[in-house]
């Protein structure tokens, strides 16, 4: 049984926990209307293959609860994460007729799922879908370059911490928490998958989430629940300043 399943989720889209931030949150009642018309919500277990590289996909869709990740697989079997997909990110590319990436749920996953011809139709017609989904798409862009810099020049320590504050970043974005000094949230990944993600070894990673807990950076309950007393701090220790940007 899914702990968040398609029923639970509002489908008014006006009660969506993603509204403010998905694809159609410039959309008028009218387009929200059309969009209703295509769209459908879709459940999958942790673990569960959401979409597999090289498929033909008759759909795309956002994210509404839990997290998945991109995972590129090489020829002789080697894998490696490329991307976490987390609330409100789009997934599927329209007019790309198969998927460049395995994605997979790596905890309970609900998605809102719009079928792709109708949906790229919409695209066409609606600027405010093509606008939005643009803006993602460059915003996912920088993520990507950020994160070159994350696993090619941070240390281990900084890496564990820039992980852990764009997963505090986002969680508190869609809380609207941006302002709050401590942060709270549930990490998605395991500590193997942590390791797989940053290029790190498993022991390399406990030991520096060992390491953050034990000089009061974060505090852990379980092996999940994450508090950030000072998120500020948290950003120095990843070798950013206060505003996100990188340290001079």
């Amino acid at each position: 049984m899914l702990r968040n399943s398609a029923a639970e989720i509002p489908h008014d889209c006006g009660e969506c926990p993603i509204r403010h931030r998905a694809v159609c949150s410039r959309c008028e009642a009218d387009e929200l209307e059309r969009l209703d018309q295509i769209k459908y919500y879709r459940s999958f277990q942790a673990g569960q293959t959401v979409i597999w590289a090289g498929d033909r996909t008759d759909f795309v869709g956002s994210v509404v609860t839990g997290i998945a990740t991109l995972t590129q697989t090489m020829e002789d079997g080697r894998t490696q994460m490329v991307g976490l997909l987390l609330p409100s990110d789009f997934v599927g590319r329209p007019g790309r007729a198969s998927a460049a990436y395995d994605v997979v749920a790596t905890s309970d996953l609900v998605m809102c799922c719009f079928r792709k011809k109708p949906f790229e139709d919409m695209m066409a017609a609606t600027p405010s879908i093509a606008q939005r989904l643009l803006e993602m798409t460059l915003d996912e862009l920088d993520a990507a370059r950020e994160w070159m810099l994350v696993l090619g020049r941070k240390t281990a320590r900084e890496k564990i911490a820039s992980l852990l504050s764009i997963i505090g970043r986002r969680n508190a974005s869609m809380n609207g928490q941006e302002n709050t000094r401590e942060r709270v949230f549930d990490l998605p990944l395991t500590r193997e998958a942590m390791a797989d993600y940053l290029g790190l070894t498993l022991e390399t990673v406990s030991r520096q989430i060992s390491a953050l807990k034990r000089d009061g950076v974060i505090v852990l309950e379980g092996k999940r629940h994450v508090i950030v007393p000072d998120f500020d701090r948290l950003l120095i220790e990843a070798g950013d300043d206060c505003d996100g940007g990188l340290l001079t």
